[in-house]
């Protein structure tokens, strides 16, 4: 089985995806992650110099891959969900929790991540917080689409959210298996 997070950045995935990954013995992988180490360089030096298109290209063919192996918790890009073969891929892998937060809980987090701010561009050219409401907006159909349940992370403590996520988990495959 293959649990996949997603969500807007900033939304705990990583975090929880590592976390799950222990609990369950499985393995944790981030397809920013995996898509960077593939490029050799960052998602920023990915859009500067090829495009967003490109780097949509990279993400669904790292996602489509990860989708082919068992025993993964995947932490997603936020617009992974964008492309519409990943949302269908990673809905065939297993479970799809998404992940939301408040925008300025977002932006916090997003503020206090160094590593963030160097590795990943900017998507429009709004201010910071209109950048993540916006793109909320657009995206929220399709996390929701995507998704078998939302899990909201704003003021959580991450080992609960663990808990609810693996809870929610079973009782969706109790149910399925019920039926």
């Amino acid at each position: 089985m293959i649990i996949s997070l997603v969500g807007y950045r900033g939304t705990g995935k990583s975090l929880l995806a590592g976390m799950l990954a222990q609990r369950l013995h499985a393995r944790a992988v981030d397809s920013d992650r995996v898509i960077e180490e593939r490029a050799g360089c960052s998602i920023a030096e990915i859009f500067a110099r090829s495009g967003e298109a490109e780097f949509r290209r990279l993400e669904a063919e790292a996602i489509a891959e990860l989708c082919g192996h068992d025993g993964l918790i995947i932490a997603t890009g936020g617009g992974a969900i964008l492309n519409a073969d990943t949302r269908k891929r990673l809905q065939q892998a297993g479970p799809v929790i998404w992940l939301t937060a408040e925008v300025s809980e977002i932006a916090r987090r997003m503020r206090s991540d160094e590593t963030s701010a160097a590795s990943r561009p900017a998507l429009t050219d709004l201010n910071f917080e209109e950048e993540i409401r916006s793109l909320l907006e657009q995206r929220e159909p399709l996390y929701r689409d995507v998704s078998d349940f939302e899990v909201a992370t704003t003021n959580r403590d991450p080992e609960s959210l663990v808990d609810e996520i693996l809870s929610r988990i079973n009782g969706t495959a109790a149910k399925d298996d019920a039926q």
